[in-house]
């Protein structure tokens, strides 16, 4: 998943560069116990003002989609393929992260970035974004925690992040458990529709990891 990655790097570097750290600790690439496994979030930023629980996306082309949709749509010179609805997937995460730290969920504040060079074809909530992350964090002023209670936060996260949770493997077999058909059975990324433009198979579909090149699983629609 080597776009994933770089897509993560590149919004912990903004994040870095526009945001203090001393009022928004962070913590990247955290893997918490969930209902049915673990659950893997890109970056948590912990503030007086809330939790920001931030997912990222490293594509480019035309993205379509809406808060209801199970899947969303991408469009690359016309050829399409689909991705899980990262609102709902942050959803799960933030129910976790809630859960893990006996938060109601109104202290949290989701948040999906896309790095990369897209164009949302379709109206988008105000928490989806494809640039003025860090403005959009800042515009959160109404303090919800003490200076304490952040750092107990903090202290917390940075404890489940080093524990043995945080098990690649263990997290990729919840996925697989969990998504079934729609995780690679490989990596447990995506699954993404595709349609073959040349080759034998021209015009029809199959699904390849949204991991590649790094993973090059693929089966027929």
């Amino acid at each position: 998943m080597i776009k994933g990655w770089f897509g993560e790097k590149a919004t912990q570097f903004g994040m870095w560069m526009g945001l203090d750290a001393k009022v928004y600790r962070r913590v990247h690439d955290l893997v918490l116990p969930s209902q049915g496994g673990t659950t893997q979030i890109d970056h948590v930023l912990v503030s007086v003002y809330g939790i920001f629980v931030v997912e990222t996306k490293n594509m480019k082309g035309w993205i379509f989609g809406d808060e209801r949709s199970p899947q969303w749509t991408q469009s690359i010179f016309g050829n399409k393929s689909q991705f899980q609805n990262p609102l709902r997937q942050n959803f799960r995460h933030v129910k976790a992260l809630a859960e893990f730290l006996g938060l109601p969920d109104d202290v949290l504040r989701s948040v999906v970035f896309f790095i990369g060079d897209c164009d949302f074809k379709t109206p988008m909530p105000p928490n989806v974004l494809s640039r003025g992350l860090c403005s959009h964090i800042q515009s959160f002023r109404e303090q919800v925690f003490s200076p304490q209670e952040a750092d107990n936060i903090l202290a917390r996260l940075s404890h489940a992040k080093a524990a043995p949770v945080a098990n690649h493997s263990l997290h990729v077999a919840g996925l697989r458990e969990r998504h079934g058909g729609n995780a690679c059975p490989k990596c447990g990324g995506n699954l993404m529709l595709r349609t073959a433009r040349k080759g034998a198979n021209a015009g029809g579909s199959f699904f390849s990891c949204s991991g590649f090149p790094k993973c090059r699983y693929t089966r027929p629609a």
